[in-house]
């Protein structure tokens, strides 16, 4: 009976990694009001791709203890994914003016976070938390140039997303032609 519920366990703790969108799937398209350094804006993922990679990254909620860590580590990694041509994002269901503070002060005014209030972006990239679904899961995505996915990683420790999501670009620019 106990290694029956461990593997219930094991296999619910991996249910959204299995539920997201997978290498190689079309990136949906979407534009939503952002902000950035707390002057919002609207950002088009059409538009940041044809500057290079995006970075989007799902969060549950903004100023809360994980979300908190994670947005400092991207903070921290923005010039690196810059230096490599790829767009950070976050998105969550708060509103556009807690994210602006939220941009200001845990993003460190280095990159942008978006509102999705009524959860169609984390709805159309399977990003919602099963057990809380008025939240985001954290899950994060690369998106090539070409809208395709190129790396996706689902857990609600935030410690690995930033490592990962830049690993994913550095490979992305290593296998470039230059």
């Amino acid at each position: 009976m106990k290694r029956f519920l461990l593997l219930l366990l094991m296999s619910a703790g991996m249910g959204s990694a299995w539920a997201m969108l997978q290498p190689g799937a079309s990136a949906p398209d979407f534009t939503t009001q952002a902000t950035l350094a707390g002057k919002p804006f609207q950002f088009s993922l059409a538009a940041a791709l044809k500057k290079g990679p995006v970075v989007l990254y799902f969060y549950p909620a903004a100023f809360t203890p994980g979300c908190t860590v994670e947005a400092h580590d991207f903070a921290e990694a923005t010039a690196e994914f810059q230096a490599l041509g790829a767009t950070v994002i976050g998105v969550s269901h708060d509103d556009i003016d807690k994210l602006n503070k939220f941009s200001v002060s845990e993003c460190r005014n280095k990159f942008a976070v978006a509102a999705d209030p009524d959860q169609h972006i984390m709805k159309e990239y399977d990003a919602v938390l099963k057990m809380k679904p008025s939240l985001a899961d954290r899950t994060s995505y690369v998106i090539a140039p070409d809208g395709k996915i190129l790396y996706s990683y689902s857990a609600l420790n935030p410690d690995q997303h930033v490592a990962n999501t830049l690993a994913a670009v550095k490979k992305w620019a290593a296998d470039r032609p230059h």
